[in-house]
C-alpha cells in the first residue's frame, strides 16, 4: 500500500478572522449560550420584566469608543467573553450570591446573543473588525489583514 497525500484547502487568513464551519459552531455555541443564560436567569428567579433591558445594558462598554478604536476594543472585550461572565457566575455559586448568580447569566447569554449575531471579539483597528469578521459593508480604504 502506498500513503496517499491529500490536501486540505484551508480559507486564506488574511483577515484574521474565523470563517467557514467553525465560524458557524462558535455562532452555534453562542446561541446555547444565549438559551442557558436567560435559563440560568429565569431559574434563579430572575424577573422576567427585566430580562430584556439587563441583557441590552452590557453594551454600554461600547461607550469606550467614544475615547478611542483600542480603548473602545478593551472595554468592550472585557463584557463580551466567556471568562468574565463564567468567573461571575462561578462567583455567584461559591459565595453564595444571587445577585452574582444572576449578573453571570446576564453576562453569558449576552455574549451568546452577540456571537450568535455574528458580533465578535474587537480588534483595536475598528469597531466593526472582529474575530468572527467585519461587521457591514467594507469602506474604500478599508485594507484586509491590516492589523
Amino acid at each position: 500500500m502506498t500513503a496517499r497525500a491529500t490536501t486540505v484547502e484551508m480559507p486564506a487568513m488574511t483577515t484574521g478572522a474565523v470563517t467557514g464551519a467553525p465560524r458557524t459552531w462558535l455562532r452555534l455555541e453562542g446561541a446555547a449560550a444565549l438559551v442557558a443564560g436567560v435559563a440560568l436567569y429565569l431559574g434563579s428567579g430572575g424577573q422576567p420584566l427585566w430580562l430584556i433591558p439587563l441583557l441590552l445594558v452590557v453594551d454600554v462598554s461600547m461607550a469606550g469608543y467614544f475615547l478611542a478604536p483600542r480603548a473602545g476594543a478593551i472595554v468592550y472585550n472585557l463584557a463580551h467573553n466567556w471568562a468574565v461572565g463564567l468567573l461571575v457566575l462561578g462567583a455567584g455559586t461559591t459565595l453564595p450570591s444571587t445577585l452574582l448568580l444572576l449578573a453571570g447569566a446576564i453576562l453569558v447569554g449576552h455574549v451568546g446573543i452577540d456571537r450568535f449575531a455574528g458580533y465578535g471579539l474587537k480588534y483595536p483597528t475598528a469597531f466593526a473588525d472582529t474575530h468572527l469578521g467585519h461587521l457591514g459593508r467594507r469602506t474604500a480604504g478599508h485594507v484586509d489583514g491590516a492589523r
